[in-house]
């Protein structure tokens, strides 16, 4: 009888993939991940690894960017759709562009249909709009880092633009998901405001009732006779 939600956050492409590097570069795998699909792991031939030893530590970005099957590669598209649209990890199954079209519009309605997903980039308003979405209120305002380890990277712009190679779905996914998120985000403000002025109006309305059945008019008081008890009230009010 529960509800569940699937919730994300997206990162900025690029930025992820140096923090990716950096991670690997300091000795962590993912070894213990299954990678099931469809009720079982890849091959090692459909999932070959990058190195040989027990990690993959002090890899260079150079060597990280020339390994063509490693993960880190459109990690977010490949992390929100469905694979077994294009056969899980067999890349046999259907030629290159046909399985990256699919994986892509797979993410996109994934992404859409989720309740709520967040970007990295946008901390103050992902905490708004998570906070609206499920009627939470966080004790303390999220905070903007702007300086990471892969900020800190030093690349190139040929670096850059190959970083952009590798990861060409995530770069359209994150556009998408920009735009989405603004939607989002003016949406519910615009609600919000709404909401506001909808309260504020009825508060006045109230207001004016209080006043009317306060100092109700005096009998015989002539029409439109403004009596002593209301302007001894103005300035109070």
């Amino acid at each position: 009888s529960r509800n569940f939600y699937y919730i994300t956050m997206l990162r900025d492409p690029v930025s992820r993939y140096l923090s990716e590097w950096k991670h690997v570069q300091r000795g962590a795998t993912w070894k213990t991940s299954l990678h099931m699909c469809d009720g079982r792991s890849p091959t090692p031939d459909e999932l070959p690894t990058c190195y040989p030893g027990d990690d993959w530590s002090g890899v260079s970005l150079r060597e990280f960017m020339d390994c063509s099957y490693n993960l880190a590669n459109n990690r977010q598209v490949r992390m929100l759709a469905d694979l077994s649209l294009v056969g899980c990890y067999n890349l046999t199954f259907m030629n290159e562009s046909e399985r990256n079209t699919i994986l892509l519009q797979s993410a996109k309605n994934n992404l859409k249909n989720m309740a709520f997903f967040g970007l990295t980039e946008f901390q103050r308003k992902t905490q708004f709009l998570f906070e609206r979405t499920f009627n939470l209120k966080f004790i303390s305002p999220f905070t903007q880092f702007n300086i990471t380890r892969a900020s800190n990277v030093e690349i190139n712009e040929g670096a850059r633009q190959r970083i952009e190679e590798l990861n060409f779905l995530d770069m359209q996914l994150y556009d998408y998901a920009k735009d989405l998120f603004q939607q989002r985000y003016h949406h519910t403000k615009q609600l919000e405001h709404q909401r506001d002025r909808q309260k504020r109006r009825e508060e006045r309305r109230l207001q004016r009732e209080h006043r009317t059945h306060r100092w109700p008019k005096e009998d015989g008081a002539s029409e439109g006779t403004v009596t002593e008890d209301y302007n001894s009230q103005v300035v109070r009010w």
